[in-house]
């Protein structure tokens, strides 16, 4: 089968092309932005590329038309597939047609978390010989690729709440048909398409009616919303993890986010020692060992493999370091995500040995309100919440709609405005001093500003 692919260059399309063109398809495909490293990468794998959406892309005749959802009506290429009735679908559709019919799917979805938690429950299928699929929105560092097809009967999938296409509103994860399905949490996000958290729970209810008598739905026990999600109907095995207090059968942690024991009830089932810091990674290794479990892996095999999970890139990842100061990339961009992973760096620092008489060693949060909800400022009153732990916070004032230094005015001098990332890079390597750890959160990439700071960090000296 010849498909072309409308948005190929995002994460999920990405991933969606080189599984195609490893099942043996033909791909080809375009978008707005063909640029490394996704282009590089796809064109490495035989596809080609076309720059933009012109509609005489329509005589490239493939066999179907794969739209992303990036695409929308007035798009000249649909427009042109719509009025010559050329044959189409969405990215989930197809890829639960040709490539999850007949496999164990195992899904994990939830506001945060979701890659983390897909990379860890891949990882550890690997390394029990399950030789799993995978689509991961990230680059897991174990892997180090986001998608294939994979050997074995098991596919796992970062299941996402956002919509499928211009033609079909549902949550993508409604395709997927799970058997097993991790809900890791629930809050708001994707105001420009959710108009409240009500909304969002219904699509999640959505993906609870697809799951099998037989499946198993992995539950945060800690989420109200997920609570009220199962209450509206629920016909599957439930597993729930996360209780801070014993509760029968319910998984726990007992100890530090870093070294801690997995008990069932009262039972020890595992104990797991890693990298990974932070009470959010604790919960996602719960999720991902009792979905583990539901296919048949021992909790002591999960122990083993997580020991050795390196994580996914752009999560607390360290870009460098100059002058003494380190310099951080995250993905975080939704308040809560973003209060999560200073925290998660605080315990970090607090976790490294200094040698007596070194300065203290501060967090400077940099980061900048990319995403569709933070542009449209709903989450405007969290951010000070969400930077409290920081030292100091830098924030990128775009072309948004809202005024940064006012939703920031509550931190008083804690918080720099910038409206532009030279000027932004001028601030921070100003106030910045000799063990600094430098945290830097965009779901895009930023201008390019992690260099920027190292460069002109080192050229401070």
């Amino acid at each position: 089968m010849h498909i072309h692919i409308l948005g190929i260059c995002g994460t999920f399309m990405g991933g969606l092309a080189a599984i195609a063109r490893e099942a043996g398809h033909r791909v080809t495909g375009c978008d707005a932005n063909v640029y490394p490293p996704m282009s590089d990468q796809l064109r490495a794998l035989g596809i080609e590329l076309v720059e933009g959406y012109s509609a005489d892309q329509l005589a490239i005749k493939p066999d179907l038309f794969v739209v992303g959802n990036v695409v929308t009506r007035g798009n000249p290429l649909i427009e042109a597939v719509l009025d010559a009735g050329a044959p189409y679908a969405s990215g989930p559709e197809w890829l639960a047609e040709h490539v999850l019919q007949g496999r164990h799917v195992l899904a994990v979805a939830g506001t945060h978390g979701k890659t983390t938690t897909t990379s860890m429950l891949a990882w550890i299928l690997e390394c029990a010989g399950l030789k799993p699929g995978f689509l991961v929105g990230g680059v897991p560092q174990n892997f180090g690729i986001s998608a294939r097809a994979g050997a074995g009967h098991c596919f796992v999938i970062e299941a996402d709440e956002y919509d499928t296409a211009f033609f079909d509103k549902r949550s993508k994860f409604v395709h997927y048909r799970p058997r097993t399905a991790i809900l890791n949490n629930l809050e708001m996000d994707h105001a420009d398409i959710f108009p409240d958290v009500a909304a969002i729970e219904t699509q999640f209810h959505h993906l609870v009616r697809t799951v099998p008598s037989k499946g198993r739905l992995i539950v945060n026990a800690r989420e109200q919303s997920l609570a009220r999600v199962l209450e509206r109907g629920c016909w599957s095995e439930v597993q729930r993890f996360g209780a801070r207090k014993e509760e029968p059968g319910t998984l726990r942690a007992r100890g530090e986010p870093n070294a801690f024991d997995v008990l069932r009830g009262s039972l020890k089932v595992a104990r797991i020692e890693w990298g990974l810091l932070g009470e959010h990674n604790q919960l996602n290794a719960l999720a991902a060992l009792a979905a583990a479990e539901h296919v048949g892996v021992d909790p002591e095999v999960t122990a083993t493999a997580l020991a050795r999970f390196e994580n996914v890139r752009r999560r607390l990842e360290l870009r460098g370091e100059a002058a003494g100061i380190k310099v951080y990339d995250d993905f975080a961009h939704h308040p809560t995500a973003m209060h999560t992973t200073i925290a998660g760096l605080r315990r970090k620092i607090d976790h490294e040995v200094t040698s007596p008489g070194a300065p203290p060693q501060r967090i400077l949060a940099v980061f900048e309100p990319r995403s569709n909800t933070m542009k449209l400022g709903t989450m405007n009153a969290h951010l000070p919440w969400a930077l409290e732990e920081a030292d100091l916070s830098f924030c990128l004032q775009g072309d948004y709609g809202w005024d940064a230094a006012a939703a920031l005015a509550p931190m008083g001098e804690q918080a720099i405005v910038a409206h532009s990332v030279p000027k932004l890079v001028e601030h921070i390597v100003r106030a910045a001093r000799r063990g600094d750890h430098v945290l830097v959160m965009s779901n895009g990439g930023f201008g390019g500003i992690h260099g920027k700071l190292l460069d002109a960090l080192q050229a401070r000296g």
